[in-house]
């Protein structure tokens, strides 16, 4: 039996055309629910964010950091858990290894009431969040200045240098 062109052409239409119909918008959204998880799984990975104009000096720890009282010392400013204390200049200028401010505000932390027992040992840690070009005797007078407020156990955030194998 010879076929019209019209037959012809609806068998090759039919031949060429396939059964599996890809609905792309649960592609999309299986693949953006997957991006939300990934995302959100990597920011669990860093707990302190670094402020603008602080860069943190290079180390290869692999220790991961605790959540403490974190103080920030940028080229400019002494900050205690985003708030600004102190400038480096007053605490610079000022005589001796105490910087008041700095002091004053670390004690308010240390007064906080604890209320679980087994956290009143993290609250009396500390977090240097120190630029690499700061003076060692601004440093110095922070660590002092945090002793004298009792918080004894003294960390420094350094961003972590990864180790090229050749």
């Amino acid at each position: 039996m010879k076929l019209t062109p019209l037959q012809k052409r609806a068998q090759r239409k039919a031949r060429n055309q396939s059964n599996v119909d890809l609905n792309l918008v649960a592609l999309i959204d299986i693949f953006t629910i997957l991006l939300f998880f990934l995302l959100s799984a990597a920011s669990g990975i860093e707990i302190l964010s670094v402020p603008k104009g602080v860069k943190l000096p290079q180390s290869t720890a692999e220790t991961v950091p605790r959540e403490t009282v974190v103080v920030v010392i940028s080229p400019e400013d002494i900050l205690v858990e985003g708030r600004r204390v102190a400038t480096v200049a007053q605490a610079m200028a000022t005589p001796g290894d105490l910087i008041a401010p700095l002091k004053d505000e670390l004690d308010g932390i240390a007064s906080r009431q604890v209320i679980r027992a087994e956290n009143a040992a993290q609250g009396r840690t500390l977090t240097i969040m120190g630029d690499k070009n700061i003076p060692y005797a601004l440093l110095r007078k922070v660590m002092a200045t945090a002793a004298r407020a009792h918080f004894a156990d003294v960390s420094f955030a350094v961003t972590r240098k990864y180790e090229v194998s050749s």
